[in-house]
This record gives structure tokens, C-alpha cells and sequence, in this order.
């Protein structure tokens, strides 16, 4: 009687087990995306608003550990945050409702509109990014999470398709973002024009400008006056805000050049990316089923064992050796997949970019930016703000 009840309770464990073993996986296998909106009628001068998509964070210092199965390769993700940057510029002017997009190495208040995002996820299959759009007057547009699956047929060499395998994320942030534009009244964007110029104008000239805004409690700015349009001062910003854009035009070819010449062995990663993370999957799922099935003979095998006949003891030894088997298989499984996730670190070794140095030609002399993008920006910035001081004699905040 106790035999008949434990073999009972047994039995109903191991089918409990076995049900795990149904589970199965899901594939994306539609190439259809979320489409971009494009601007329906031409938008006055007045009324376009400029764009700095700040070159995305890797997502390397997250409080968090990857799992570790978690795909993440710090020179691949470094590379990818500017091709994420680079490809929703695309994306924006394509969608013809901005002024000037431009990526740029580092956040500046002094942009119509500002995009800074996190890379959360991205090996081939996912993509995650957490994505921030904030005004020059401190207004946060919205703080978002966007993720995209690729298509099974995203990497099919045979029948190509067009665009990012994600294209769809690129698509939403840009409609999300002219959709919140579209909403804006003119005034409120004349605003932001101005305040965008007075705060460049601060950053040279804290002493002149400092008067024209204020901030309130919440962090946002408003101005309390405006400089003549003929006002010496703001006249040398203009010239100096002028220099400053065609050197942020220079990056947008290195970003535009470092893209493409990422792009092919890029693909290719994502490609192969893609694929060991279906294989890892399946591994997983079969190693998980193994190890299941292999516990469940072992438990049935205990069972017969103790029914007490000779020929059900051997049975029952058979089924605990057969199920000692089905686990060991799912633990070799396992490390079949770690080899799979040793082999795509390999893949990940060699995209961080060079960036040759660049040479400033000024009246006086000729300057040699070197560095990364970031470092070669910084120095810029150093340099303009040395012009301006010639420029105006050493008096900038008198």
C-alpha cells in the first residue's frame, strides 16, 4: 500500500516533468517593420528645430551583471553606439520635419534638441535601447524603452532586404519624436531657438549673457530679455556658432565613413550573432529537457527498484543509469554552448575605430586635433573659445 502510493506520487512527478519538456521557442519570421512618418507639407525656416543625437552609451557600466549567455563584447558595443546614432540621424532627416541633424561625441545644452540613449541589448536577434529626448529649455520630451526582434529573413543573403535589421526602433523614436513636435506652438519653438543661441553665447561669455536667462525651481530655462539683433557681442557668438557647426559637419563624414566601413563586418556579425543565439536556445532547451527526462528516469528508476522483484530492481537499475546518462548529456550540452558564446567574443575584438588626426587651419596658425572624436571635440571647443577671446579683445565678460 505505501509502495503503491509512493509510485503514484512519483509517477505524477515525473509527468510533471515531462511537461516542461514540451516547451518550445518562437521565431520572427516577417520582415514587416513600423513605417517612418514623413513631414506632409514643407515646414517654415521658423519652425524647424535642430537635432544632436549624442552618441549612444554602450551600456558597459550597468549596475546589473549579464547573464552568461548575455552577448556582450565591449569593443563591438562601443562601435555599435555610433552606428545606432548614425543610422536615427538617418532616420530623422529622411523623415523631413528637423533642421540640421548631426551626431555629436558629447551632450550640449545648447541644441534645439538633444537624443542621448543606452544600449541595453543587442546581439543579432534583440535589439534594446533606452532612449531620452530633451529640449534646450531642460523640457524632457519623453524617456522611452524600445525593443525590436529581427526577422529570420533580415540576414538572408539570398533575398536581401532593405535597411537596418531593426529599422523598426529607428522608425518609432523618429515618429515619437515628430509626432511630440508637431504639437509644439510656434512660439514655443521660437524659444527654444533663442534659448539654444544664449546658451551657446553663455558658454563663451558667462559675464555678457548671463542676464538674458534663468532657471526655475524645476530646472527649466526661461528669458527674462533679449540682446539686440545687433548687439556686438551676440553678432561675434553668430560667427563663432557658425565655426562651431562646420566642425560638427567634419565629424558627421567621420561618423558617415566609420559606419560604412563597420557596416559589411558589422552584418556579418549580427548575422552569425543571430544564429549562435537560435543555437544557443535550442541547446539550452535541449540540455533543460535532458537533464528533466534524465531526473525523471532516475526518480521512475528509484521507484521500480524498490517495487522488490529481481526483474523490477534491474529495470529500475537500467532506468537510473539510462537517466544518469540524459543528465550528463544536458550538462555537455551546456558547455557546447558556452563554447558557442567563447567563439562570438573572437568575433567582437577589432572595432573600435582609429581616428586620424585633423588639422584646424587659422589666420594666425595651424592646429593639430588629435585623439578621438570626443578628445579632438573637447580641444575644439578650447580652440573656439580662444578665437572668441581674440576677437573681442580679452572684454568678453565685461
Amino acid at each position: 500500500m505505501f509502495f503503491s502510493h509512493t509510485r503514484t506520487t512519483l509517477c505524477t512527478l515525473v509527468m510533471s516533468l515531462l511537461t516542461l519538456v514540451g516547451c518550445t521557442t518562437t521565431e520572427v519570421r516577417t520582415t514587416a517593420y513600423t513605417p517612418l512618418t514623413v513631414e506632409d507639407a514643407a515646414i517654415a525656416e521658423n519652425r524647424l528645430l535642430d537635432v544632436g543625437i549624442v552618441q549612444f552609451n554602450a551600456g558597459l557600466d550597468q549596475e546589473e551583471e549579464p547573464e552568461e549567455d548575455e552577448l556582450v563584447f565591449p569593443e563591438l558595443r562601443r562601435a555599435e553606439s555610433r552606428y545606432i546614432a548614425v543610422t536615427l540621424a538617418d532616420a530623422l532627416q529622411s523623415s523631413q520635419g528637423w533642421g540640421a541633424v548631426r551626431v555629436i561625441p558629447s551632450e550640449r545644452t545648447n541644441i534645439d534638441v538633444t537624443v542621448a540613449g543606452t544600449i541595453v541589448k543587442s546581439d543579432g536577434e534583440t535589439l534594446t535601447v533606452d532612449v531620452t529626448v530633451t529640449d534646450s529649455r531642460g523640457q524632457v520630451w519623453f524617456t522611452k524603452q524600445y525593443t525590436e526582434h529581427a526577422s529570420h529573413y533580415a540576414y538572408d543573403r539570398k533575398h536581401p532586404t532593405e535597411g537596418d535589421a531593426f529599422q523598426g526602433i529607428y522608425n518609432r523614436i523618429s515618429n515619437d519624436m515628430l509626432t511630440y513636435r508637431q504639437r509644439l506652438s510656434s512660439e514655443y519653438i521660437a524659444e527654444l531657438r533663442t534659448i539654444s543661441e544664449i546658451k551657446f553665447a553663455q558658454s563663451f561669455s558667462p559675464g555678457a549673457f548671463d542676464r538674458y536667462l534663468v532657471q526655475d525651481d524645476e530646472g527649466l530655462y526661461q528669458l527674462t530679455a533679449l540682446p539686440a539683433d545687433n548687439d556686438p557681442m551676440l553678432m561675434r557668438v553668430r560667427r563663432v556658432r557658425e565655426r562651431d557647426y562646420l566642425f560638427v559637419d567634419t565629424l558627421q563624414g567621420y561618423y558617415d565613413t566609420f559606419v560604412k566601413s563597420m557596416e559589411t563586418p558589422y552584418q556579418e556579425w549580427r548575422a552569425m550573432s543571430y544564429e549562435e543565439v537560435k543555437q544557443m536556445r535550442e541547446l539550452k532547451r535541449k540540455a533543460r529537457n535532458n537533464t528533466i527526462m534524465g531526473v525523471a528516469a532516475i526518480v521512475g528508476g528509484i521507484a521500480a527498484a524498490g517495487a522488490g522483484g529481481g526483474a523490477a530492481r534491474q529495470a529500475g537499475n537500467v532506468a537510473v543509469a539510462g537517466g544518469g546518462y540524459l543528465v550528463k548529456s544536458g550538462f555537455d550540452r551546456r558547455s557546447e554552448a558556452k563554447m558557442h558564446i567563447e567563439a562570438l567574443q573572437e568575433l567582437g575584438d577589432s572595432m573600435e575605430a582609429e581616428v586620424e588626426p585633423r588639422i584646424v587651419e587659422l589666420e594666425d596658425r595651424t592646429v593639430t586635433l588629435s585623439g578621438s572624436v570626443e578628445n579632438q571635440y573637447r580641444q575644439w571647443r578650447e580652440l573656439l573659445k580662444e578665437i572668441y577671446e581674440v576677437e573681442t579683445g580679452g572684454m568678453s565678460d565685461i
